[in-house]
């Protein structure tokens, strides 16, 4: 799956936000710091702000910070806040109603499968670049390689620039 530019936007200001440990923290200096239009981060924020993921002050003093620690904020939580999180295939002339529903479940349950996953890991884990424990052993690809991890030829050749 291949989430869009609004919710990397959204996981970069809830870090920027997490790092600031409570203080907060002005609009223009976020669009400042992680080169985002002021304009993309005033719609990002009332997207995590109606999510209650952050809450915002008004006024000359004002900003935005977490509405809540950040080890309580599951990044599947911000892929819910930011994508659309239903696939449904469209009904085409002659389809059976009963076959696209099944096509409509198996999809929602590999997109609950991936925000699952994000459910295992939090804005802390991110903050602080630690992860979480890895994934079971059961995660992994066919041909016994953990998802993301190079067999050591290609790992050398990228490691030299080849």
């Amino acid at each position: 799956m291949r989430l869009t530019k609004s919710t990397s936007h959204a996981i970069r200001i809830l870090i920027d936000c997490a790092r600031a440990e409570g203080r907060l923290v002005k609009v223009a200096e976020l669009s400042a710091r992680l080169e985002i239009t002021q304009q993309n981060v005033f719609k990002i924020v009332n997207l995590l702000a109606r999510a209650h993921l952050i809450e915002a002050v008004r006024g000359r003093n004002g900003g935005v910070r977490l509405a809540r620690p950040a080890g309580a904020i599951r990044i599947g939580d911000v892929v819910r806040a930011t994508e659309v999180t239903h696939v449904e295939i469209e009904e085409g002339a002659g389809d059976r109603k009963p076959k696209r529903a099944r096509v409509n479940r198996i999809l929602d349950d590999a997109l609950e499968a991936f925000i699952d996953v994000l459910d295992q890991h939090t804005l802390a884990d991110m903050a602080t670049g630690q992860p979480a424990a890895p994934a079971s052993a059961a995660r992994r690809r066919p041909g016994g390689r953990a998802a993301g991890i190079a067999p050591p030829r290609y790992r050398r050749a990228l490691q030299h620039g080849g």
